[in-house]
């Protein structure tokens, strides 16, 4: 084998690998950041019945980008929370930096 198909052989292989690396990281903890919403307002709100529903959701991009550093991309998510008469919305952030842990903020508005 040359040089040169060895080097085309791994140069496909790198490029079939990189095709087949999943759904897109805001599509995968989608179902994570809604459950922890869902939880927090379950919590927040005295009602184990409360449901989530998903508002919005959005890439954010890291605020510094260096050449030395540059921050996790993070996914952020609005979900509404809603139960016992009572709704709220939370904001969830979900860090890629390969731990899977989000955090849901501090709700936006209650409505009694």
């Amino acid at each position: 084998m040359t040089r040169r198909s060895t080097f085309l052989a791994v140069a496909v292989g790198i490029l079939a690998t990189a095709c087949a690396s999943g759904p897109p990281f805001i599509d995968q903890m989608q179902p994570q950041a809604i459950d922890m919403a869902v939880r927090r307002g379950q919590f927040e709100m005295n009602c184990p019945t409360a449901t989530g529903e998903l508002i919005n959701r959005e890439t954010i991009q890291p605020p510094i980008q260096t050449v030395v550093y540059t921050g996790p991309v993070r996914a952020e998510y609005t979900v509404g929370v809603a139960g016992c008469g009572r709704r709220t919305m939370y904001i969830v952030i979900c860090p890629d930096n390969g731990s899977n842990n989000c955090f849901a903020g501090a709700s936006r508005t209650v409505v009694q």
